[in-house]
């Protein structure tokens, strides 16, 4: 550990954070060097992409196939989904090619990375007639302020210089409205729905109001009764989960007459595989909701209590391999085999649950692939398409391990999924079950 001589706060000091400083000023000048080459090389592959793609007869497929391609090959490097790589290229290119004068202004140090992302979020509405006005006033007050305090002023900017009303501009916005989830620690996982801002308004003061409706029926109940000592955000939040897992929408295209519509019916889906110890009550481990993260126990229990199908899974007490889900006689035991082996699409870096994936022939089925479990994996759509139409090939290693080859011939492993069955040989039999439960979700 560092120690510093001289009183607190003596000249010793000042010499020390000038030389910190410093150093953050260098560190500084580094990464964006680095952060500005990374943009340049990501716009550089987008534009391979559409090399590639050129001449192709069906132009905007073929091109989104090329830039999965280079997508994936460069996430395979970097460690990251080729979607998040195929995001990043574009944002790369609008930058690069839309706002030059912005990449060079952080390139050399007027304004920082947080101010390049802002012009180019906020300028997106400026018509490319005024487009240079706008950016030459952007980075002069970019370069004298934190992006936070200068975004209001850039905002004001763009609307003067649009050439279209807000009006119009939120009509196209809500075209992109949706639900997404977004993982978190300790069980727990972030529903961001993306909505018209008088939606969200809508939807937060009808929760508060059930919440309130709730928490005065609750303190008008008799002294005898449970305690319920949840927290208003507590009591909102269990109340828009029970509306979404088991309410009716209010317009349902499916009902006929006075009759319910189909849509109230449908309940959620997850897939879980528990450890038997778990389910006992044996264990308080955690069980894996697929292609999300771990759940608690008790979470786990429930789910399987109420599982209208679950499957049984045997596996290999030393290598953890799947060896039977029940009997696979038949396609469908054939598929709930597959789904306890995969769990998840079998591309790397890819999480989509087994139960939202495809099936394929690793060796196509139109080329005398067989329909047997050894050349068979889950592929999620996205991938699915990558394999077929793109020079990425794959091929099965046995005991469920996938061995794919990139476009510039870089090998990824992809092994099968690490079995969440813990194992005690000293103690338990040899071979141990699993359930996989497909659930719906109870309402708090």
């Amino acid at each position: 550990m560092e120690t510093f001589a001289g009183a607190p706060g003596s000249d010793g000091d000042v010499a020390v954070l000038t030389e910190i400083v410093a150093g953050f000023e260098s560190v500084e000048a580094a990464l964006t060097a680095a952060q500005v080459a990374e943009v340049r090389l990501l716009a550089r592959a987008g534009r391979l992409a559409e090399h590639q793609a050129a001449g192709a007869p069906v132009r905007v497929r073929a091109h989104d196939m090329a830039l999965r391609s280079i997508a994936a090959e460069v996430g395979g490097v970097l460690r990251v989904t080729d979607r998040t790589v195929q995001m990043r290229i574009g944002e790369a290119r609008d930058l690069v090619e839309t706002w030059g004068a912005t990449l060079t202004a952080w390139e050399t140090g007027r304004i920082t990375r947080g101010h390049t992302r802002l012009i180019a979020d906020v300028g997106g509405i400026v018509p490319a007639a005024r487009r240079a006005e706008f950016e030459v006033e952007a980075i002069e007050r970019c370069s004298r302020d934190t992006p936070n305090r200068v975004r209001p002023g850039l905002e004001i900017l763009a609307e003067r210089l649009s050439e279209r009303s807000f009006t119009e501009r939120h009509r196209d916005a809500a075209a992109g409205r949706c639900v997404r989830v977004v993982a978190a620690r300790d069980g727990m996982s972030d529903v961001v729905a993306t909505v018209p801002t008088v939606i969200a308004d809508g939807i937060l003061d009808r929760l508060t109001q059930q919440a309130r409706a709730v928490i005065d029926a609750r303190d008008a109940d008799e002294a005898d009764a449970p305690p319920d000592l949840r927290t208003v955000d507590q009591v909102r939040t269990d109340v828009f989960t029970d509306l979404l897992l088991s309410g009716a929408p209010a317009l349902d295209p499916t009902a006929h007459g006075d009759a319910p519509g189909a849509l109230g019916a449908i309940r959620a889906q997850v897939q879980v595989v528990v450890p038997a110890l778990t389910l006992l009550g044996s264990d308080d481990g955690p069980a894996d909701l697929i292609g999300r993260s771990p759940i608690d126990a008790d979470t786990a229990r429930c789910l399987a209590a109420h599982a209208p199908t679950w499957a049984r899974v045997l596996t290999d007490p030393v290598e953890g391999t799947v060896l039977a889900v029940d009997r696979y006689s038949t396609p469908w035991r054939q598929r709930r085999y597959l789904q306890a082996r995969d769990q998840h699409c079998r591309f790397p870096g890819c999480r989509r649950p087994a139960l939202r994936c495809d099936v394929d022939h690793t060796v196509d089925a139109a080329t005398g692939g067989p329909t047997a479990l050894g050349n068979l994996a889950h592929l999620c759509r996205r991938h699915h398409s990558l394999k077929h139409h793109t020079r990425w090939r794959v091929r099965q290693r046995g005991g469920g391990v996938l061995e794919w080859t990139s476009p510039t011939g870089r090998t990824y492993r992809e092994d099968a999924p690490t079995p969440t069955v813990h194992f005690l040989p000293d103690v338990l039999p040899t071979v141990i079950p699993a359930v996989v439960a497909v659930s719906e979700p109870a309402p708090f």
